[in-house]
């Protein structure tokens, strides 16, 4: 008989509160999502504003690394329990069968008794080796060739099915294990929002404002860095206009100055899915479409495109050509960190769209604003 199996419920993400103010501050008094109790507040010398600013973008940036673990980790479930799914389909297609073949089985068996040939063969139905009960010399020699094969047939689907079920047993051990990824990933990433929300609750009003005060000269330098970098690709744009390359007329001043300009490419496509996202929130492991974390985001902004990324930033930095950040396109993907545990749109002009962190919406920000890994143009 097919086996009867509970509904597996799938391991979700909570929400987190939303709320306005500049990046570093209102984005960790956000953080309430946490199911946990945040941890207590540190003793000892207070650090200093500086500290806390280095410490609370620390604290994200491990949040964004854990949150790409959870990523991998629910995809990852997600696929083995797909897989569990399907053996245990047919492990209980193959009982089914294995029982209509042990019926026919039993008919023959049943047959002959009545006949006076054999002994009473009821105990055929609950044999562990129903080949070596048939290897009796007066019951084969009296068996149909029909029969003998019906014989070889339950012995393999006997086989077969043995192999599904630990093949089954298998991969229900490693949906537990994936499981288990899944919850640790969870609670890391609550761990380091929960830290760094604790922190900036020790905070006066006054550190507030110099944090703020801060934030504001990092965003600054950023977006000086972006405006050079625009500069450069306008200079280097004009150039190569001016000297188109041997044997071609020079383009007309109404000519497009790069290739990803018109709408109908897939880079814009995938550039103007991001535009329509700004002001979302972000949530760790999330994919929209209400809410994205940072590679949620750019996969759905490529799949409105045409274009399957996978999941995590370790994956899509595989994904494309390398492209050096002088010579970034719109739609391009520009990465972060070392760990590669960040990635944002970019739309020119040295900016991006990408969701930041918890707390805070999609938005534009400088690609400076945090340190360049490397970048990739998936089409």
């Amino acid at each position: 008989m097919p086996s009867h199996r509970k509904p597996r419920t799938r391991i979700g993400t909570t929400a987190p509160a939303l709320g306005v103010t500049t990046a570093a501050l209102a984005s960790v008094s956000l953080l309430a999502q946490s199911a946990d109790a945040a941890p207590a507040v540190p003793t000892g010398p207070k650090p200093s504003i500086e500290e806390v600013q280095k410490k609370v973008d620390d604290l994200y940036r491990q949040a964004d690394l854990a949150t790409q673990k959870y990523d991998a980790a629910k995809e990852a479930t997600a696929t083995q329990r797909a897989k569990a799914d399907a053996l245990l389909d047919q492990v209980a297609a193959g009982t089914a069968k294995l029982n209509d073949t042990r019926r026919v089985i039993g008919s023959y068996a049943a047959a002959q008794y009545r006949d006076g040939g054999v002994t009473p063969t009821m105990t055929l139905l609950f044999s562990d080796d129903p080949q070596a009960f048939f290897d009796q010399n007066q019951l084969m020699g009296r068996l149909s060739a029909e029969q003998q094969k019906t014989l070889s047939t339950f012995e393999s689907e006997r086989a077969a099915n043995a192999k599904k079920r630990a093949e089954a047993s298998r991969s229900l051990a490693a949906l537990t294990t994936s499981q288990q990824t899944l919850r640790a990933g969870k609670q890391d990433v609550q761990t380091k929002l929960a830290a760094a929300r604790t922190l900036l609750s020790t905070l006066t009003a006054q550190e507030k404002a110099r944090l703020a005060a801060i934030e504001k000269e990092k965003q600054d330098e950023a977006k000086r860095r972006a405006a050079e970098l625009a500069a450069q690709q306008a200079a280097a744009a004009a150039k190569k206009k001016a000297t188109p390359p041997a044997g071609h007329a020079p383009s007309s001043p109404s000519s497009p100055s790069t290739p990803s300009a018109p709408a109908t490419t897939k880079a814009a496509k995938a550039l103007a899915f991001a535009r329509a996202q700004m002001g979302k929130p972000y949530v760790w492991g999330a994919t929209g479409p209400a809410s994205y974390d940072c590679s949620g985001l750019t996969q759905a902004a490529w799949k409105a495109a045409g274009v399957d990324l996978p999941r995590t930033t370790w994956d899509q930095v595989k994904t494309g050509t390398r492209v050096a950040t002088a010579d970034l396109q719109p739609g391009d993907l520009v990465f972060f960190y070392d760990d590669i545990s960040h990635v944002g749109m970019y739309i020119g002009n040295g900016m991006m769209i990408h969701a930041p962190h918890s707390g805070a919406y999609v938005r534009e920000e400088s690609i400076y604003y945090m340190p360049i890994y490397g970048s990739v143009r998936p089409a």
